[in-house]
């Protein structure tokens, strides 16, 4: 993973935008100025570790160049396509092969690629920027347009330190989206005129006329495109597994060493118990808590011994914590209220004291149906009949009566990802206090992918996938372990399993409204009982560290950002 930068201004600062996104690339630093159009890269050697992978990279002619974030998966087989049409390669990177794929395909190239990215190419044939984000969202992508000059950034502090002729304002709806859901949903940030590219989207800029000209979907995921169709369980685990097994081994190549992070949960130890396989002399690494209530590490060294995989574990405690409380500002760069985010720093640290690529299990939740929400959703379901969770009406309800309703207001904030306890403040005196106008819809980052008609676990999976997982979960690994020059990949998000598993009928995903009922079936042999069949704990930290009275959202947005209202 690297650094990418670029910008249409000839006054702002690139040097010092992408030195301080260093951390991201420590191995090497190239700005490359044109007559219109600056870009520039800070290189996290992982593929091709020599000077023909560095960025920007430049077609033959000079005429169109790249900078690109991520990785792209099974480039081998299209690098040999673009041999056979009469390409020539000077690197071994995925990197020129995505540049020759857009010479040879033009934006159609992203429909022939899998991977997580963030790609700016500079077409100068036609005078345009285009910009490319993964289909899920793993890498972050930020831009800043004021109507005039345009710029795109890794993180939010490569545009603020950029655009140095621009005072940033804050956005108060989305300060107020942030204490609602905990983080800010996308394509928001807290200034105004900076966004984040949407999952999935490809964006066009014309320089010369100084104006965006396309923000489209590239991909549309289909949805039980399977039902009705009747298939066998034990052929669907031995699609599920060789898809588990492809992606994990693809994900696995790299020219620097490769290790996982091990939780003790599902989605972890089947990655590691797959990378295993692949590499008998993996390195896996674990976060215990001093609290036995948050602690899954025992899980996971029994998994490491009953493997003999080579585990690395580390004690979070609370004066650890205390110790890189004031570093999350510097991390997110906006207001992000997870607090799981400092034991994944620490173990993105301690991973890095070995490797320099880790694969996670990050996604395994939302792809095949691990939150228990949804078995409560689904189970109400069945009680009250069809769209009984209406995500308005909850809310509206839980404001209406006013009442300690419990059940209620755990659906909601289970939904909307609401930290507990609730805000100290009520929503009238927020939105005054914020001037949030009162026909606001706090529920919008929902509403746009809230489809009713889908059978229930599956219709807040799909709402999970395209909020909650880009704007939370992914946000927080990729930003706590870039700190330390780590490369996170996801081998659960690879295209074809986030496919598969969406395609196939509610049952078939999770019979009998089980938590990955097909997930922990294909892996119970070689995995357990013990693990795969648990209580879920989750990766949190306790909750108790922060000894507020405030909800945490709350409580950093005061500390951390110095934010008052």
């Amino acid at each position: 993973m690297c650094a990418i930068l670029g910008g249409s201004h000839s006054k702002w600062d690139y040097k010092k935008a992408i030195t301080d996104m260093k951390h991201r690339g420590p191995d090497g630093i190239k700005i490359c100025p044109s007559e219109d159009f600056t870009l520039a890269f800070a290189r996290l050697a992982v593929v091709d570790l020599s000077d023909h992978g560095m960025q920007p990279m430049f077609s033959a002619d000079h005429q169109v160049g790249i900078v690109y974030n991520g990785e792209i998966y099974g480039y081998q087989k299209m690098r040999t396509d673009l041999i056979r049409k009469g390409y020539r390669f000077c690197s071994n990177s995925d990197t020129e092969v995505i540049l020759n794929a857009y010479l040879e395909w033009g934006d159609r190239f992203v429909q022939k690629v899998d991977g997580m990215f963030a790609i700016a190419i500079y077409d100068k044939r036609d005078g345009t920027l285009r910009l490319f984000r993964d289909r899920i969202g793993i890498k972050p992508f930020y831009y800043y347009f004021d109507g005039c000059n345009f710029g795109f950034a890794s993180e939010l502090k490569g545009i603020l330190s950029m655009c140095n002729t621009v005072s940033p304002e804050y956005d108060h709806t989305a300060i107020y989206d942030y204490l609602n859901y905990s983080y800010i949903p996308e394509p928001k940030t807290c200034y105004k005129n900076v966004q984040k590219l949407m999952p999935g989207h490809r964006m066009i800029f014309d320089i010369s006329q100084k104006r965006i000209i396309k923000d489209t979907s590239y991909w549309k995921l289909e949805i039980n495109s399977f039902q009705g169709r009747q298939r066998k369980q034990s052929d669907l685990i031995e699609e599920l597994r060789f898809l588990v097994r492809e992606s994990v081994e693809e994900q696995m190549i790299a020219d620097v060493p490769v290790g996982t992070f091990l939780s003790g949960g599902v989605d972890s130890s089947i990655v590691t118990f797959e990378g295993h396989r692949i590499n008998p002399q993996l390195e896996t690494f674990c976060m215990g808590f001093a609290n036995a209530d948050f602690d899954e590490s025992t899980y996971a060294c029994e998994l490491a011994q009953r493997y003999q995989i080579q585990m690395n574990r580390k004690l979070f405690e609370r004066d650890v914590f205390r110790d890189h409380y004031d570093k999350l500002k510097l991390w997110y760069d906006e207001p992000f209220a997870d607090t799981s985010a400092f034991p994944t720093y620490l173990i993105s640290r301690l991973a890095k004291e070995k490797v320099t690529v880790v694969l996670t299990g990050d996604g395994g939740d939302e792809i095949f149906g691990g939150y228990e929400r949804y078995q409560a959703i689904w189970r109400k379901e069945k009680e009250k009949g069809p769209d009984h969770l209406l995500i308005s009406a909850i809310y509206q309800r839980c404001k209406r009566d006013n009442k300690k309703d419990y059940y209620w207001m755990d659906v909601l904030n289970s939904l909307m990802q609401m930290s507990s306890p609730q805000l100290s403040i009520t929503d009238k005196e927020l939105r005054q206090r914020l001037t949030i106008e009162k026909d606001y819809d706090k529920l919008w980052a929902f509403r746009k992918y809230y489809h009713k008609e889908l059978p229930p676990m599956t219709r807040i999976q799909y709402l999970d996938l395209k909020t909650y997982l880009p704007g939370d979960i992914l946000t927080k690994v990729d930003r706590a372990a870039m700190a330390v020059s780590l490369e996170t990949r996801v081998p659960l998000l690879a295209r074809r399993l986030v496919e598969f598993s969406f395609s196939l009928s509610e049952e078939d995903r999770c019979p009998g409204g089980e938590l990955k009922g097909l997930f922990r079936k294909a892996y119970v042999e070689e995995i357990g009982r013990k693990i795969l069949y648990r209580p879920k704990m989750g990766f949190v930290m306790p909750r108790n560290y922060l000894n507020k009275k405030k909800s945490p959202q709350e409580t950093l947005l005061k500390d951390i950002w110095h934010y008052e209202y």
